[in-house]
């Protein structure tokens, strides 16, 4: 009897196996992922003028990368907070340089361009093990906050996703108050469109081959692609299309968002704020609130009107919605 179970066992373990492969090989990136006009409206950030940037400068990780983050304020007051703007999917912390100039009369505010992106990446589009984004921004909260010194953590799209995934992680406790702007929560939330509006192409059937490996222990494969981006030509073609990162690895894609059970991760959340815009292209603005609050009530949620989903970072709301975050936990 034994025996006939352990024969079941192994031929249903293999037959999984044979299936996962299958679905894994049979579906390869396409050549670009810039694949029609569909998709998030880029035309302001396109017409953005940077004017003169900070250079970036390195912090050393435990593993020893250089994250590449660009300090904003040294206001030299004690009183202020730490800020830290997490970027969203495909581009790099630049995209907060108008929103960290803002705020930095107020905060301290470091911009970090995650592992995987911006000018200096190291492997682009990819990341070591599932969760080392989490561990990179604990690394970078404890290098850069002085003693006793509150935390702010604001995240745009898949970057609001990032701080709910950390708020349910072991490193949750670091941060004292979230800002999300437009975050994702998860492929299958009431509050992601189909292909998040076109912006993402999901390799559907690698992504369940490689969740059926990873379910049974198997990891080796996690560097390959899953999802590419709809980043137009003219931001590719432009001054900056060289750090673009249009395509995620396994590994880095799971990072990059709360985990399968996203709502544990939200109930985590400390005191926050959820700023999202009423055109968003990729999002569901009205489905954030009812969401969330069935499982914390810790939030306060606005609806911009007239901003879509990349515009919601430069919303003069936004600014004002993190100055109260801030105000608030100074007090």
């Amino acid at each position: 009897m034994l025996l006939s179970v352990l024969k079941f066992a192994a031929v249903s373990a293999g037959s999984t196996l044979l299936i996962a492969l299958g679905l894994i090989v049979t579906q390869r990136p396409h050549q670009t992922a810039a694949n029609d006009d569909s998709g998030l409206d880029f035309s302001e950030t396109l017409a953005r003028d940077y004017g003169e940037v900070a250079p970036t400068v390195p912090v050393r990780m435990r593993d020893g990368y250089a994250l590449q983050i660009r300090r904003y304020g040294a206001s030299g007051r004690e009183d202020v907070p730490l800020v830290v703007l997490v970027h969203g999917s495909g581009w790099h912390g630049l995209q907060f340089h108008a929103l960290a100039t803002a705020l930095a009369s107020n905060a301290d505010v470091v911009v970090p361009d995650l592992r995987g992106h911006g000018a200096a990446p190291g492997r682009r589009g990819d990341v070591d093990y599932i969760g080392q984004f989490e561990d990179d921004l604990a690394d970078l909260i404890t290098d850069q906050a002085r003693k006793g010194q509150k935390v702010v953590m604001v995240g745009h799209s898949s970057g609001g996703g990032l701080v709910v995934r950390m708020a349910g992680g072991a490193q949750g406790a670091l941060m004292d108050r979230a800002v999300l702007l437009a975050p994702f929560l998860k492929h299958n939330a009431a509050t992601t469109r189909r292909n998040s509006g076109g912006w993402a192409r999901v390799l559907v059937r690698r992504l369940v081959g490689l969740s059926m490996l990873n379910a049974v222990g198997i990891r080796a494969l996690n560097h390959l692609k899953i999802i590419q981006f709809n980043m137009p030509p003219a931001v590719l073609d432009g001054p900056l299309g060289d750090t673009a990162t249009t395509a995620y690895s396994y590994r880095l894609n799971s990072s990059f968002a709360p985990r399968s059970d996203f709502r544990q991760d939200v109930a985590a959340l400390p005191p926050f704020t959820l700023v999202v815009g009423a055109q968003d292209e990729a999002f569901v603005a009205e489905a954030y609130a009812p969401l969330m609050r069935s499982v914390t009530g810790a939030g306060r949620y606005h609806v911009v009107p007239n901003v879509g989903h990349l515009g919601i970072v430069d919303a003069p709301q936004t600014l004002n919605f993190i100055q109260e975050a801030i105000h608030a936990v100074r007090q």
